[in-house]
């Protein structure tokens, strides 16, 4: 069996997904508070059913903005050789995915709006089976990952 791959995210993945799962949570917040007011005001349900959806929302909001951030970034790792790009990842189920050099068409780094406020870029490559990503990385190095895997697949020689 072979080695984990020894390169981590930034450690400001932790923050970023964090951030992403307040807004999740916010915004899974107004089921939770159409359900209160539905069981509280309209059907007159009794105070501990009413307060369940508040619960489950709570505990949630707890799991993915606390707790699965620190795990996702703990599996996530990555490695560049010459001959291939080694990806693992996932919470529960640890994935593992091996991409020839060979097999890449193209190389992109990609930010979004909390990303760029993070100063962490995602590294997006392509083969014909779809793309592949490297996220949460810090924009220099998010630059010199996807350099290198242009160099190593020789998709610079193109440009």
């Amino acid at each position: 069996m072979r080695a984990q791959p020894n390169e981590r995210l930034d450690p400001r993945a932790k923050r970023l997904w964090r951030l992403q799962g307040l807004m999740t949570s916010v915004f899974l917040l107004l089921p939770a508070a159409g359900s209160f007011l539905l069981l509280d005001r309209v059907v007159d349900a009794p105070t501990l059913v009413s307060t369940v959806p508040w619960l489950v929302w709570a505990m949630f909001a707890v799991m993915i903005g606390l707790v699965l951030p620190d795990i996702r970034w703990r599996r996530w790792r990555y490695e560049i050789t010459e001959r291939e790009v080694d990806l693992q990842r996932g919470l529960l189920i640890v994935t593992r995915t091996l991409v020839p050099l060979a097999r890449v068409q193209h190389v992109d780094t990609q930010q979004g709006p909390l990303e760029r406020w993070q100063g962490l870029s995602t590294v997006i490559f392509y083969t014909a089976a779809g793309p592949n990503r490297i996220p949460a990385l810090a924009t220099p190095r998010a630059d010199e990952v996807r350099d290198r895997i242009a160099a190593l697949t020789g998709t610079q020689d193109e440009l």
